[in-house]
């Protein structure tokens, strides 16, 4: 039996070209008017996971590296 891809995983997570796991910040679909600017603009840009995290997330992606 083969290694199937977690489809839930692959829609939330993103594998670099160096390897590492890259994901979204929660809290961006509304109630986005009582957040100020600054915070906003963050929780907009992407973010690395840690890489004791990441093993799980690359445990559920068999196809991506």
């Amino acid at each position: 039996m083969s290694a199937k891809t977690r489809k839930s995983v692959a829609k939330r997570f993103k594998i670099t070209a160096t390897g590492k796991v890259k994901r979204r910040h929660a809290g961006m679909r509304h109630l986005l008017s009582g957040k100020k600017a600054k915070r906003r603009r963050r929780l907009g840009q992407g973010v690395i996971i840690d890489k004791t995290d990441a093993y799980r997330v690359l445990a559920n992606l068999p196809y991506s590296r």
